[in-house]
């Protein structure tokens, strides 16, 4: 559960956008941001997707949900870490990292994470460049995970988060942890990206 960061609907800043999962165009606005993204990685660097979260609470599912998601993707040699069947949480975070750190040589790490926050802003959909505060919602210090992220903002911080985050409402996650896998993928497949990253080609 990452720490709460608000930028405003559909506002850009320093590299970031944010966006409602109901926003008409949210998976086009998504896959473009992340496509410049993932069009700027050097050649050498592998990237890999951690999905933060627990299968545990309702609201911290949405990393490995995406998780889930991708393992499923036709995308050959892309690495993901944190699924339903194995999530990457706050008991084995700091091993996840280091056994990424051992196995690539400077990988370039998408993080994904519920969030809580305002009111106003569950549903939000946030890509930000740097790493994602994994546990600051919910007062835990762990390490600082990715070179970017993606977080959803799944309902609202403030008071008794962990209570609340057991009783976030599923319907709200799964949505937007499919549309979230989807961007990640489209993007990956875009001309920009699909001509640069060594992670494809496609499976046949």
């Amino acid at each position: 559960m990452a720490f709460p960061i608000d930028f405003g609907m559909n506002k850009k800043n320093n590299g970031s956008i944010k966006l409602s999962y109901q926003e008409p165009t949210v998976h086009e606005a998504l896959c473009l941001h992340l496509s410049s993204i993932f069009a700027d990685i050097p050649e050498k660097r592998k990237l890999v997707v951690v999905c933060i979260g627990t299968d545990r609470s309702t609201g911290d599912s949405l990393g490995p949900l995406v998780g889930s998601y991708l393992k499923k993707s036709k995308l050959a040699a892309f690495p993901v870490f944190g699924t339903l069947d194995e999530p990457v949480h706050a008991v084995n975070l700091k091993d996840t990292i280091e056994h990424i750190e051992q196995t690539y040589i400077h990988p370039f790490i998408l993080a994904v994470d519920a969030c809580l926050g305002q009111y106003s802003s569950v549903g939000m959909i946030q890509i930000s460049h740097g790493p994602v505060k994994p546990g600051a919602g919910v007062n835990k210090d762990l390490p600082p995970v990715g070179d970017a992220h993606i977080t959803g903002i799944v309902n609202v911080c403030g008071f008794m988060e962990y209570f609340v985050l057991q009783n976030t409402r599923l319907s709200l996650v799964m949505k937007m942890s499919e549309i979230i896998a989807n961007s990640i993928e489209s993007s990956l497949l875009m001309p920009q990206v699909k001509r640069r990253v060594p992670f494809l080609p496609i499976k046949s």
